[in-house]
Order: C-alpha cells, then sequence, then structure tokens
C-alpha cells in the first residue's frame, strides 16, 4: 500500500519538528541534519569527513535526545580492539557461567570519531555490525538497538598515522556529507551560549523510537514511477562508462539511492518521487563511491565535477504517474 497524501503531510510536520529540535543545539546547520535524520529513517549512516570541532559529537547526541534513544561515543585509536567496540564475554566465578559486556556499540546513534584511526581489523568489526546490525560473540548473536545509526568521522586534513577505510567498506555508508564552520550569525549564538557546554542536554523527546520506526516503514511506501528507476539506471550505468571513473556506483549505492530519495520526498510533504529527490541527494549518497582513474584524479577531477556533468547529459524524466 502507497504512501497517502495526509501520511506525507504528517511525515513533513514531525520531520521538521524533529529538525528544529536538533537544531536548537547544533545551529545553523539545518540542511546538514536533514540529511543525517533521513539517513537514520532510509535506514542507513553517514560518513562526516570534518577538521575537529564542527559539532559531529552535539549532532550524534541531539538527533539521539530529540527520538528519546541512546548515544555512545567511540574514539577510534590504533590500540583499540574489536572487543573495545562490540563488547566481550567474561567469566563471572559467582554465577560460574559466562555473561556478555556489551560494547559501546549497542546504541541508537553511536559516534565512530575518526574511524580511520583504527587498525583495519577494528575498523571491519565496527563495519559489520553497521551492515548486519547484530554482534556475534563466542557464538551467541546479541541485536543491537532498533533504529541504529552510526555517524563515522575522518579528519581530512591530518593523515599521518590513519588506515584508509577500503573502497568496499565507503560503500556501506549511505551518504557521506560534512557539517563545516557555522556561519557569522550562528558563530556569535554559539559565543553567547559558552557557558552551555552541551546543549544536547537541554532538549526534550519529539517522538519515540518506535515512532522512528514507523516512519521508516512509512517512507518504504513513497510511489516510485518506472520513468524515474529508468533515469536512476542511466545514472547510475553513466558513472561506470565516464572515462574518468575507474569504478562506478554499484547496485547497492542504486539500492541506498533510492531508499534515501523515498524518505526525501515525504520530507517534503510528498506521497511520490521526483527527479529533484535524485538530484538533491545524489552527491551526497554516490560521490564516496567512486573510485577514480589516478591519472584523471591527478589531472583535478573530482567526483563531484563527473556526477555534475553526467547529470547535465542525462536527461530526466518529464513525466509522471502518481499512485492510485
Amino acid at each position: 500500500m502507497s504512501m497517502t497524501p495526509e501520511q506525507a503531510r504528517w511525515f513533513a510536520e514531525t520531520f521538521d519538528k524533529l529538525v528544529q529540535s536538533v537544531g536548537q543545539a547544533v545551529l545553523g546547520k539545518n540542511e546538514v541534519v536533514r540529511l543525517v535524520l533521513t539517513a537514520m529513517m532510509a535506514p542507513g549512516h553517514v560518513l562526516l569527513e570534518d577538521a575537529p570541532g564542527t559539532g559531529k559529537t552535539s549532532l550524534a547526541r541531539s538527533i539521539a535526545a530529540t527520538v528519546q534513544g541512546t548515544s555512545t561515543r567511540i574514539q577510534f585509536t590504533p590500540d583499540l580492539l574489536p572487543s573495545d567496540v562490540t563488547g566481550v564475554t567474561i567469566y563471572d566465578q559467582n554465577t560460574k557461567s559466562f555473561e556478555f559486556h556489551k560494547g559501546p556499540v549497542f546504541a541508537n546513534v553511536v559516534l565512530a570519531d575518526e574511524i580511520n584511526r583504527a587498525s583495519p581489523k577494528t575498523q571491519s568489526a565496527m563495519l559489520e555490525v553497521m551492515e548486519e546490525g547484530r554482534v556475534t560473540v563466542d557464538g551467541v548473536t546479541h541485536e543491537v538497538g532498533n533504529p541504529f545509526m552510526v555517524i563515522a568521522t575522518q579528519n581530512p586534513i591530518e593523515q599521518a598515522g590513519t588506515y584508509r577505510l577500503p573502497e568496499a567498506q565507503l560503500d556501506r555508508f549511505l551518504m557521506k556529507t560534512s557539517i563545516g564552520y557555522p556561519d557569522h550569525a550562528s558563530a556569535v549564538q554559539i559565543l553567547q551560549g559558552s557557558a552551555l557546554r552541551d546543549r544536547s542536554k537541554q532538549l526534550t523527546p519529539r517522538i519515540s523510537l518506535q515512532a522512528v520506526n514507523d516512519m521508516t516503514q512509512l517512507a518504504s511506501t513513497v510511489h516510485v514511477d518506472p520513468a524515474v528507476l529508468e533515469y536512476v539506471s542511466r545514472l547510475m550505468e553513466e558513472t561506470r562508462l565516464a572515462p574518468e571513473v575507474r569504478v562506478g556506483v554499484s547496485i547497492r549505492g542504486a539500492l541506498a539511492l533510492m531508499r534515501a530519495v523515498k524518505v526525501w520526498a515525504a520530507v517534503n510533504g510528498r506521497h511520490y518521487v521526483i527527479p529533484d529527490d535524485v538530484k538533491a541527494l545524489v552527491e551526497p549518497v554516490w560521490l564516496h563511491r567512486f573510485v577514480l582513474d589516478p591519472e584523471a584524479e591527478f589531472a583535478g577531477t573530482t567526483a563531484k565535477s563527473v556526477m555534475t556533468k553526467i547529470l547535465s547529459e542525462v536527461a530526466p524524466p518529464q513525466a509522471r504517474q502518481q499512485s492510485a
């Protein structure tokens, strides 16, 4: 059953309330907040590439507080072990049995700070949880939170002593974006409230975790016209044919985009997807999935310039058919 216009309006109104709530703690970054909340309801995970001190921790905590969820922060370092992320089984001499002690990954919103500083083994453990939504320790499976979203960060400036995420692992992030520095007015407002070290503590829940799951399920019923599916497929194929690209977007990337644009349509109060939804999200969802040809990259070609060229060459559908 497809989403109705009334449900689309309710979705948009509820989503705006969430954005406004998070915006009280993360000032002047409503567009980034909208993207991250869209990823949560897609559902998927987000990679933030930002310099330190731009509010990444505040973003994670604020989202968790707004949806009445839990949040944790994992500081990734070269000596971090997989068990430090997932948890460990310990023998209790009093009960004569093994007990599982949950790791910080058991939360609704997990901030994986500077994920590229951990060893590949620890990165793989984290990314496995992201993909499966559960942890298996000593043959016993433990489900993590639901909803469950990882906001991973990496510092684009300081690369010494880091382990670059392989392209196959980058592909597991629904979106890649950045918060960036606040504008002048927001910076002044932040300085005026400098006594508040954590603005997220002042937020009150707007909806429950179950309501988030309901919104996720509702967004999946947004109507997508076959012409839009054809458009996305053609864009995907062009990323593979572009001479500047060694590896283009996979079918997993196309599926990720479809999940995201359905949410984005509902966010904008529509029960159907239009080509503009695809154009709005194709960069944060697809650019980190490109593997550019080394010579083209050396010549100054970027994934964004390639995607811009493809969007200009592939004509979007002019007509659509709404769901009945």
